[in-house]
Formats: structure tokens, C-alpha cells, sequence
């Protein structure tokens, strides 16, 4: 993908920061999806947020005699009322997905086994979804995005698949045997493959780029570059099933000019999101009143569908144009389209760009990312304030920077040792991790909604304890394990109906390569349970499988999980035998980030390092390990763990984690409240405790949720950073807790920290704490307070920040007022200059050392 130039993009967000501004909180209420994931604190309905609309549509055939026969909805008579409902559309951020929800449609036919992309062309009456640059009026095919030249031009050799000149909405330009919807057609030496002849038929629908570039769209090479075979990320464009009651639903995932420079949307770029439903072409006057006597293309257009409603198209047999998604373009179809207009939020980079000065960097834990990239423009456009910058690393190693001087505060979820100074721990939001999943139901049925997990399969997942093929069965000690969680007897009798096709993705769950308070808090809720630590110390499961004899007795709970195994598989491929590896660390393959995780996991592309190429071009014959292919759409089946944040964002379900009592708890706003109910602080300054084993017994508290802290020191900080960390607590839990999707406010994946409620003790802690670091000062020791009560019924106010932030009067929380930014100016300043640097290297040499100590480990244990 080419890079915007800077000064374009400098440019851009300077007209961006003018036009900043809070968005006001409505009671709008987005329809429940009943194929989306139900996310923890969802985002807050803000005014025209959510969007529905309702239209009317039928199919025409017009005979010789000029009579017409309408073709609607059988069940009424009448044409299909085809409602079509989107949760969300304002502030998005690149690849978070939308959920989209309609009604009144056509039963689809053919269901394909992979419906994004050119997948999905051979299916009947399914619901197209695209994005297209431009709203209203102003939305044309040629504007809209599709992956490949044959979802968007028709080059046809037969009158057959020529349905579209028959069309009777359309122009008769647009009818003509070879035409371009933007007029000209190309000549022989951009599209060789149009020839002129009675027997040939082309129908292009060029893609204009967002710089105005326009590509042919005749063949793959007068594409652009994102659509690309090897692009770097799958379709996103989608032709959707539509089920017997003509209702359905999919996950949109948006793209911003990040990922798709060529169609260019981003906060200045209008675009929208298209739905399309196929109810077929209609036709115009047909030569002859006797269906013999009509010409090929007559015919063509007036079929009806080879396929059943709700029939399946595993061998991906063309089905009849006239009803399939790829005329979407065609008049009949495009008059019918729902066009959602959108709106983007700021890019990461807009603090980076807009403001000089140089950063104060917050350190550690990637649970706040989703927070902190909204948080952060409401910080650096604002000049009254400083320009936070949140710089994602371990826990630990953010604390240690902080504790040494290096930074101005740590994020972290756990109390660490402070050697030197002492440490005030101020709460600034409540959210957690989750295992999340993408898991397909046989029979091409849909997504699996209601994952469940108790803590042995975990343990059973991370110790590497499954086989993954018939490599990982040579294992000693491991012969009599399956190959994969979904041939585990366990994991059967609590998700039934999956498949029981063994892959090497579903034998492991992809987790993180460094320390974590993530890790300490997935190792507590597996050292919180007796029968998940039998197995870990090595009792069998009542099945006969046993532990991985690396991992047996291994010391839980932990904050870096270890890559302990060191099989090395004998035989094999060729390319197997000349480039030996230990397989369950290939399996494993942690990553750096949740990030990471998280996109793996949307993309369905496990991170198994397992796949074996080999090169036969150069001699002797190169032999390369590397990530196995993307999982195709209705076999997938991969587990990770991902920040609740995260997913929010990308639309990921999260499984259901076993608590006392037999329940399985998913995380909600109920179920982390509920946890934090539970919480109990330590001391004046440390951060609060929540036991796992009070937590499980409760039953509906959530085991994955977190804290996350601003930790600072209360002696020797610049007085100049005391008084950036004590505004940024103030903030952070006053303003920073009003959910929404707009700067400065909390995105989905959180629960708000309030004044009163069952979160007001971490409301009171985080103010006392701000003013002991802005004081330096360490606070008076005082009798401990017990958990929060909460009275049923009662308002939780919003907090202030600070006395530049008013406090909202007792209720619902007021729509919080658009905030104006002030223009930047340019300023020098040698220090600026130097220390951004300085910090980057920093990080840089954490992760570098990092690395190599990993390495150093696993070298010595081969």
C-alpha cells in the first residue's frame, strides 16, 4: 500500500482539528443483533449513531404485448418491505465492524461456503454489503470497493450470461452489447480481453480512486493495488444469506485510508456503507409473447434461480445472473440499495502531527489502548492541557521505568515492588481480557455465538497438552491425547454440534510471547480451580488425558508463560526433515501484542508457524518454516486472548468463562460490576485486590475482569509531571468515563468508573491519590474500606475532574458539551526534539532485551 505524503496528510488533520468536537449522548438504542457479539459496556448511542430504514421492492417482467408481471413477495402478494438496521456509524476507527441487521428479504439460494469477495458470486438473492466512497446521491459503483474485477465487470462470451442488456431500469447506453459505466470504453491495449463481435458481451464498471485515478476493471491488472491477490488483507465486501424468514445479519468490517489508501475514506473523505438486497433484474419488453421465440439474453434475464431458498452451493456452481450478486450494479438492483452514511474518528497519528510539543509518556498495559487512542486528542489539542501519549509495553517493565525515573507514570493491573520511592496506584478503568474466538458451525450454518470454557480446557490449551497432528503425537507421555481441543470429550459435552475435525490452530490458544498482568490474571483463574490443577500437576482427566510432561507441576500463577517444550518430530516432508523445528513452540506462537491476537483472530489466520515451503528454483533446494494460510470461511476455528477493548472494536465474541456454581459468565457490564463489587482496597495508595476464588464462588462475576491503574511516584517527581499525572486521573475518571465514541470520552469494552455506585470506591481512590502525587505526598494511613454498596435503583453521577470540569447535576448524566479545539501553533524547542526520541529508543531496548533473553532460554534448552 503507498503511503499518503506527510504534508497531504498534515494538511488534512489541520482542517480536522477544526471541526473536533464532542459527540452528545442520546437515548437512541441500537436493535439487538442476534448474530453479533453482545459486547461489554457497548458503545453509547449518540445521536444518529444507530440508522434504519424501510423500502419497497419488486421485480418486473414486461411482455411483447406490454403487459407487466411483478415478481414480489410470495407470503403477502405484495412487494418485499426489506428493512434494513445498522448499530453504529459515527467516530469508526479502521477494521472495527459494524453489526447490520435486515428484514423483508427475498430467501436466499446457493449458499456459498465463503460469501466475502469473489466467494460469495455464485449464490441466489443474497444481500450485497459494500463501501463506497461518497453518501447519497453521490454514491456510484464506480466509487464503491470490491476485491476483485469480476465482482464489479462483466466480459462474457455468451448471450447466456448477458442478463443486463436486458435490464429495464437501466439506460440504454448501459444496455448496449460492449459499454463502460463511465462511457468510453478501453482501448485493445488496456483490456485485450474486450473484443469487438455479435458472440462477445462486456459491461465494465470501472473503480474511481479517491485521488481520481481511474482503473478499467477488465481484468486483475487494471486493478488497484489493495485488491491485489497477495493483499494484505481479506475482502471485506460481502454477499450475505439471507434465511427463510428473510432475515439476516453480518459483521461489516470498515476500512479507512490506512488500510485502503485507493478508496480513501478517513474524517474528511465522506463515505457510507451500501446494502444492496438482490431481488433480480428486471426485464424490459421481450421480443415475442412465446418464451421459444425470445432471444438467449431474454431468457437469461427472466430466471428465476437454480437453487432451493436456504439450499447450500458447497461445489460453487454458477447460479442464474439474473438473481446473482454480481449484477449488484445493474439498475434493478442498484435502485434498490441502502445507502448508511458514516462517519471516522481521528487518526492515530493526529497527536503525532498536529502537536509539537513533546509528549509525556504514560508505560505499560495494552488493556487501555482502545481508551487511550480517543483519550488522547482531547489531551494534545487542547493547550490547556499536556500531550499524553500512551506507550504500550509490558506491565512490569512499564512499572520499572516509571519507579526509575524514566517515565512520569506506569499502567498496570497488579501491585508491583517500589524499591525506592514510594508508588500510589490511582484506578482509571475497569475492563478485562476475554478468550476470544472465531468458530464456525457445520453445514456452512454461521458463526458459533456461545463459546463456553471452563479453567482444565485452558490449562490443557496453554500447556501445549494437545497433539495438533500426528507430529505432536510422537510426543512421549502424549500418545493418548487428542490432536485438538474440538476432539476433546470435554470440550464436546459443553459446546455440542461442532465439528470434530482436528486442526493445528484449535490445539492451541494463541497468547502473548512477554510478561503481563494479562498472563498473572488467565494463570490465576487456572491456579484457582482444584480439578484444572490436578491436571496441571499431572492427574489425568476422566478421558486418559494427561498433561504435557514440560509443563507437569509447573508454578501458578505467572506473569510470562514459558515456551517449555523441546520435541523435535521426526520425519515427515522432505521440507520437514531438512529444516527441523520444536513443533509445540510452532504451534504455540505467542505474539508481542493483543493487537495482534486480535486481528489474527478477525482475519481467521492462525499464527501456527507449521507450514513447510520449499524452494526448488535455486540449488541446493531452500526449505522454509512459516505461518500457515488464512482458515476458509465455514471451517474456521481459532482462540486467543484479547483485551475486552479490542473487542469491542473488531466485533469478536468472547467465551463464556465457568465461575462457581456450574455458571458460565460472559463479560458484561453486570458481570464486571458484579467482580468489582468484590474488590477490596489495599491501604491509602495501592491498587485493589480482587481474590479469584471469591470472585468464582460469587458465580455471576466475571474471572476476566481488570484494573487498570495510573501508577506514579508519591516522592522526588518533577513537580511539572505530578501535575500532568494528577490532571490526567482527574480526567481520566470524570470526562474519560462518559462513554461514547467522540474524543475524551469511553469507548465500548469498559464500565465507566462513576461517583457513586458500586464503582465509588475506586472513584474516591483514584481523587485521593491524584492529589497525593500532585502534593507529593504520601497518604495518611486510615482504617481500610470494605467493598462498595450500592442501593438498588440509585443514580450514578458522573464525577468532575477537576475544578476546570464541572460536575453534573445528580441523574442521568448530561450530553457532555462539543469540545472546541484551539489552533495549534509551531514551536521550537530543542528538548522536544531530543526526547521523543530518547523515549522510543527506550522501548525499543525492552523489547530488544526482552527478546533476546527468550531466546537465550529456549537455545539452552534444545
Amino acid at each position: 500500500m503507498r503511503p499518503a505524503p506527510r504534508l497531504a496528510r498534515v494538511l488534512r488533520l489541520g482542517v480536522v482539528a477544526l471541526v473536533v468536537g464532542a459527540s452528545a449522548a442520546t437515548g437512541v438504542t441500537a436493535p439487538a443483533l442476534a448474530d453479533r457479539p453482545q459486547p461489554v459496556t457497548p458503545r453509547a448511542a449518540v445521536a444518529g449513531d444507530a440508522w434504519s430504514q424501510t423500502k419497497s421492492m419488486e421485480r418486473q417482467f414486461v411482455a411483447a404485448d406490454g403487459t407487466s408481471t411483478a415478481i414480489s413477495d410470495p407470503s403477502t402478494g405484495s412487494p418485499w418491505q426489506v428493512s434494513v438496521n445498522v448499530d453504529h456509524t459515527q467516530n469508526l476507527r479502521g477494521r472495527e465492524r459494524v453489526g447490520i441487521t435486515w428484514s423483508g428479504a427475498q430467501p436466499s439460494a446457493g449458499r456459498a461456503n465463503d460469501p466475502f469477495g469473489p466467494g460469495g458470486m455464485s449464490q441466489e438473492y443474497p444481500v450485497v454489503v459494500l463501501q463506497c466512497r461518497g453518501t447519497g446521491d453521490d454514491v456510484r459503483p464506480e466509487t464503491c470497493w470490491t476485491s476483485s474485477f469480476n465482482q464489479r465487470s462483466q466480459v462474457s462470451r455468451s448471450e447466456n450470461d448477458a442478463a443486463w442488456t436486458e435490464d429495464l431500469h437501466a439506460s440504454e447506453a448501459a444496455t448496449a452489447r460492449i459499454s463502460s459505466a463511465l462511457g468510453e470504453v478501453p482501448g485493445k491495449d488496456v483490456c485485450p480481453d474486450i473484443v469487438e463481435g455479435e458472440e462477445f458481451y462486456t459491461r465494465l464498471v470501472p473503480f474511481v480512486s479517491a485521488k481520481g485515478q481511474v482503473y478499467p476493471a477488465c481484468d486483475g491488472k487494471t486493478m488497484p493495488p489493495e485488491a491485489a491477490a497477495e493483499a494484505a488483507l481479506p475482502a471485506n465486501e460481502i454477499a450475505a444469506f439471507t434465511d427463510g424468514n428473510g432475515s439476516g445479519s453480518v459483521q461489516f468490517e470498515i476500512r479507512t485510508d490506512v488500510e485502503n489508501e485507493s478508496l480513501g475514506c478517513n474524517k474528511l473523505v465522506a463515505c457510507s456503507i451500501v446494502v444492496i438486497p438482490i431481488v433480480g433484474i428486471s426485464c424490459a419488453t421481450a421480443s415475442s409473447l412465446v418464451d421459444q421465440e425470445m432471444s438467449v439474453a431474454e431468457k437469461s434475464c427472466r430466471r428465476t434461480g437454480q437453487f432451493a431458498p436456504g439450499s447450500g452451493n458447497a461445489t460453487n456452481v454458477a447460479g442464474d445472473q439474473a438473481v446473482s450478486p454480481s449484477l449488484w450494479w445493474a439498475e434493478s438492483n442498484w435502485r434498490n440499495r441502502f445507502v448508511i452514511p458514516v462517519t471516522f474518528g481521528d487518526p492515530p497519528d493526529t497527536c503525532d502531527i498536529l502537536d509539537p510539543r513533546a509528549p509525556t509518556g504514560f508505560y505499560g498495559s495494552e488493556l487501555l489502548a482502545q481508551a487511550a487512542l480517543q483519550w488522547a486528542p482531547a489531551y494534545c489539542l487542547n493547550k490547556k492541557r499536556f500531550k499524553f501519549q500512551h506507550n504500550q509495553m509490558p506491565d512490569q517493565a512499564g512499572f520499572s521505568l516509571m519507579a526509575s525515573g524514566g517515565g512520569a507514570a506506569a499502567l498496570v493491573s497488579s501491585k508491583y515492588e517500589a524499591t525506592g520511592d514510594p508508588v500510589g496506584y490511582a484506578p482509571v478503568a475497569l475492563t478485562g481480557f476475554g478468550v476470544g474466538y472465531i468458530v464456525d458451525r457445520p453445514g456452512n450454518a454461521g458463526e458459533l455465538a456461545d463459546l463456553r470454557l471452563n479453567a482444565r480446557l485452558l490449562a490443557k490449551l496453554i500447556t501445549q497438552s494437545y497433539t495438533g497432528s500426528s507430529f505432536g503425537a510422537g510426543h512421549p507421555g502424549m500418545e493418548q491425547n487428542p490432536w485438538a481441543i474440538t476432539k476433546d470429550p470435554e470440550f464436546v459435552a459443553l459446546n455440542p454440534g461442532l465439528t470434530d475435525e482436528a486442526s493445528e490452530a484449535a490445539a492451541t490458544l494463541l497468547s502473548l510471547s512477554n510478561s503481563s498482568d494479562v498472563v498473572r490474571r488467565l494463570t490465576e483463574y487456572i491456579a484457582s480451580d482444584k480439578v484444572a490443577m490436578d491436571f496441571v500437576k499431572g492427574k489425568p482427566d476422566p478421558w486418559g488425558m494427561r498433561i504435557n510432561p514440560s509443563y507437569k507441576k509447573i508454578k501458578l500463577p505467572r506473569d510470562e508463560w514459558p515456551l517449555l517444550d523441546d520435541f523435535v518430530p521426526q520425519g515427515g516432508t522432505e521440507c520437514k526433515a531438512k529444516n527441523p523445528s520444536t513443533y509445540f513452540n510452532d504451534l504455540a506462537a505467542p505474539v508481542s501484542t493483543m493487537r495482534k491476537i486480535a486481528e489474527a483472530l478477525l482475519d481467521a489466520w492462525p499464527n501456527v508457524q507449521t507450514r513447510c515451503d520449499t524452494d526448488l528454483s535455486v540449488t541446493p533446494p531452500i526449505y522454509k518454516l512459516g505461518r500457515v494460510e488464512r482458515q476458509h470461511y465455514g471451517d474456521r476455528f481459532m482462540l486467543g486472548i484479547v483485551s475486552l477493548g479490542d473487542a469491542q472494536r473488531y466485533g469478536l465474541r468472547t467465551a463464556a468463562l465457568e465461575t462457581g456454581k456450574g455458571r458460565y459468565v460472559t463479560p458484561t457490564t453486570d458481570s464486571l460490576t458484579a467482580a468489582v463489587k468484590l474488590a477490596r482496597p489495599e491501604g491509602q495508595r495501592g491498587p485493589f485486590e480482587m481474590d479469584m476464588v471469591k470472585l468464582r464462588k460469587a458465580g455471576k462475576a466475571y474471572p476476566g475482569t481488570m484494573l487498570v491503574y495510573a501508577a506514579a511516584r508519591l516522592q522526588n517527581l518533577d513537580k511539572k509531571d505530578a501535575a500532568k499525572v494528577a490532571q490526567f486521573v482527574r480526567t481520566a475518571t470524570s470526562e474519560g468515563q462518559r462513554p461514547g465514541s467522540g474524543n475524551g470520552q469511553l469507548p465500548g469494552g469498559f464500565v465507566p468508573i462513576r461517583k457513586s455506585g458500586a464503582t465509588q470506591a475506586l472513584y474516591a481512590r483514584a481523587q485521593a491519590v491524584a492529589r497525593a502525587i500532585e502534593q507529593q505526598k504520601v497518604p495518611a494511613t486510615t482504617p481500610e474500606a470494605g467493598p462498595a454498596t450500592v442501593t438498588p435503583g440509585a443514580p450514578e453521577a458522573v464525577p468532575a475532574a477537576d475544578p476546570a470540569v464541572a460536575a453534573p447535576a445528580a441523574g442521568p448524566a448530561p450530553a457532555p458539551e462539543a469540545l472546541t479545539m484551539p489552533p495549534t501553533k509551531a514551536v521550537s524547542s530543542e528538548w522536544s526534539g531530543r526526547l521523543l526520541p530518547v523515549l522510543l529508543m527506550l522501548g525499543l531496548v525492552f523489547s530488544v532485551v526482552s527478546a533476546v533473553s527468550r531466546v537465550v532460554v529456549l537455545r539452552s534448552r534444545r
